[in-house]
């Protein structure tokens, strides 16, 4: 059974940084692509950043683009994103998702995690 569990999320100030950690298990790590989504309130989930088996391909939402970073470490089965210039309207539950498939395509992620919340004040 795949299971993802994120760590990282908190309450920070707007311009602050935080760093996500999403660590897996269950499945070859290495053989699929990651990504990171979120959900703010009243909202409908959305994505923010995917990153290809290799690390050597990244794509990002535009709203996230220049700010976030996503990476991966195979040998720790661990994905990051790692967030600068935080604002309010990025506040939401943030998840972590694995896809056999395309890292651009949503409906590709079939193992997802629990969440953490990111809460930035202004």
């Amino acid at each position: 059974q795949v299971q993802l569990v994120e760590s990282g999320g908190g309450l920070v100030q707007a311009g602050g940084s935080l760093r996500l950690s999403c660590a897996a298990s269950g499945r070859t790590f290495r053989s699929y692509a990651m990504g990171w989504f979120r959900q703010a309130p009243g909202k409908e989930r959305e994505f923010v950043a995917a990153v290809s088996w290799s690390g050597g391909n990244t794509y990002y939402a535009d709203s996230v683009k220049g700010r976030f970073t996503i990476s991966r470490d195979n040998a720790k089965n661990t994905v990051y994103l790692q967030m600068n210039s935080l604002k309010p309207e990025d506040t939401a539950v943030y998840y972590c998702a694995s896809t056999p498939g395309s890292m651009y395509l949503r409906r590709t992620y079939d193992y997802w995690g629990q969440g953490t919340q990111v809460t930035v004040s202004s």
